[in-house]
Parts: structure tokens; C-alpha cells; sequence
């Protein structure tokens, strides 16, 4: 099993929680995981951006090569554009519909969807309203990964329980509030996936 993922987003939406559920849930299952983290102007919603490795065997490097990603995860969709020269020919993107618009020159939306809407994989998700519809607003990275747990190679179980170890010290109610969340994204994926 080998699967490198890149995941992007902007500063405070929950990028590197996300990769840390991943991480968690891969060393649960007895994985290999190597992972790099660009932490942009998180504070003023910079670009953020991790790449992650996970493996059956031994990885030698932390970087994923261009051409190579299997799933670039975005919370974000003008950050999802911005990685797919990273994208394998198989690979696939599964993203958030919902800008987070932070500069003056932020690409024309409906640019952005077409271009998004053109690749051959992809999973386009409001993840925002789906997180609303689940509880909490705040949970939307959990959307967005239950979104993209069809294509981890990791079983949706070890990844709850990976949101339980990250999420416990927090208490049961955070712990139950992400894991809908991530529930609800698992099912919009699985309508998807059937189409």
C-alpha cells in the first residue's frame, strides 16, 4: 500500500488537523508515514499545505515529486488548482466548493469550477454547509476528510478512531461533532462515487 496525499488550504481552516487524523489513523494501522508541512501566513490566511507519505515499506523521502500525488485534499478550491502539477494521471481531487476570497485578485469563481470540473476525478463538496447541516460549522475539515476517505486506502473505522485520538483530550462532544461531520462527508462521497 502506498499513497502520498497532498493536503492545502488557507491558515486556521483545519489543514494540519486533517493530516493529523490521516497520520494518526496510518501508524494505527501499522503504516509507514513521512510528512512535510509549509506553514504560509496562517494568521492573516496564508497558504498552508502538507505533504503526506504512507506506505506499507519504509518511505526514503518526505516529499511527494510532481506527477506523483494520488489525492490532493483542499479545503480551499483556488488551492487545489494550485497543486495539480503534483497530480498522478490517476490521482484524484477532492475539495471545497466554498472560496475563502483573502486577496483583491482572486480568480473569477466560475473559472476556477470549470477548471476544476474538467478533471477526470474529482470530488467537489460545499463543506461548509454540510458541516452546518451536521452540527457544526466548525467541522468542516472533517467533512472534507470523510469526503476523501474513499481514496486513503485506509478503512474509514481506523480513521474515526484516528479523530477520536486526536480529538479526545477535547472531550466527547467535539469527539461525536467530528465524527458526524466526517460521516456526513463519507456518505456525499459514496452518492458521488455511485453516479
Amino acid at each position: 500500500m502506498k499513497r502520498d496525499i497532498i493536503l492545502s488550504g488557507v491558515g486556521g481552516q483545519g489543514i494540519l488537523s486533517i493530516a493529523n487524523v490521516i497520520g494518526k489513523a496510518a501508524l494505527n494501522d501499522g503504516l509507514s508515514i513521512k510528512q512535510a508541512e509549509v506553514h504560509g501566513m496562517s494568521q492573516r490566511g496564508g497558504d498552508v499545505q502538507s505533504n503526506l507519505r504512507i506506505s506499507s515499506k519504509p518511505i526514503a523521502s518526505d516529499l511527494i515529486p510532481r506527477g506523483a500525488t494520488d489525492v490532493v485534499i483542499s479545503l480551499e478550491p483556488m488551492e487545489a488548482l494550485r497543486y495539480l502539477p503534483w497530480l498522478s494521471p490517476e490521482g484524484w481531487v477532492i475539495t471545497n466548493t466554498t472560496p475563502f476570497v483573502n486577496i483583491s485578485n482572486y480568480p473569477d469563481m466560475q473559472a476556477v469550477n470549470n477548471e476544476l470540473n474538467s478533471l477526470p476525478r474529482v470530488v467537489t463538496i460545499d463543506v461548509d454547509a454540510i458541516a452546518k447541516q451536521a452540527g457544526s460549522a466548525r467541522a468542516a475539515n472533517m467533512v472534507l476528510l470523510g469526503a476523501a476517505a474513499p481514496f486513503l486506502g485506509i478503512e474509514a473505522e481506523k480513521l474515526e478512531q484516528g479523530i477520536r485520538d486526536i480529538f479526545g483530550r477535547k472531550g466527547d462532544e467535539v469527539v461525536n461533532m467530528n465524527l458526524a461531520a466526517f460521516r456526513a462527508g463519507q456518505e456525499y462521497a459514496k452518492k458521488i462515487a455511485a453516479k
